[in-house]
């Protein structure tokens, strides 16, 4: 049976667009790994869904009961309150990020996730360690392009 897996994630841009990074934590039994990863343009929300998706491509089995944490109110509230279904339905008209949000569903669909969302910036030890990695990775030197951003796939 696929383990537990508790995920904690951010995003951050500096600018929106601008430079941008992400970091997660995954935690499963007593193994925590992190990771984290830059991008020369992005936004903000780009980076908060990257973070999540990542994380669960990382996962290396399937069917695992994944919790995710995350402060960010347009990723845990278009799941949560079945924004993202109504954005299917309706082509994504209108929205931005279509790209992440069909990576989102297509490696969600291979586990339970469930979301939580954290007060950012609140002394979370977890979520603080997340933004730490998520603005490093924004201000590193060696940025890679968000392709569906820089493509134009997010609109």
């Amino acid at each position: 049976m696929p383990p537990a897996v508790t995920m904690y994630t951010d995003g951050s841009s500096r600018g929106n667009p601008g430079p941008g990074g992400y970091g997660i934590i995954l935690m499963s039994g007593n193994h925590r790994k992190e990771f984290s990863k830059g991008f020369r343009l992005t936004t903000n929300n780009r980076m908060e869904l990257m973070s999540v998706i990542t994380g669960l491509e990382l996962l290396k089995k399937d069917g695992c009961d994944v919790t995710v944490y995350s402060d960010s109110k347009y990723v845990v509230e278009a799941v949560q309150k079945k924004w993202l279904q109504s954005w299917v339905r309706t082509g994504f008209k209108k929205k931005k990020n279509k790209d992440l949000w069909m990576r989102y569903l297509n490696v969600a669909g291979r586990h339970q996730v469930t979301f939580r969302w954290v007060k950012g910036h609140n002394n979370h030890p977890l979520n603080e360690r997340c933004d730490e990695l998520a603005v490093a990775a924004a201000s590193g030197s060696e940025l890679e392009a968000d392709a569906g951003y820089e493509r134009g796939d997010n609109e």
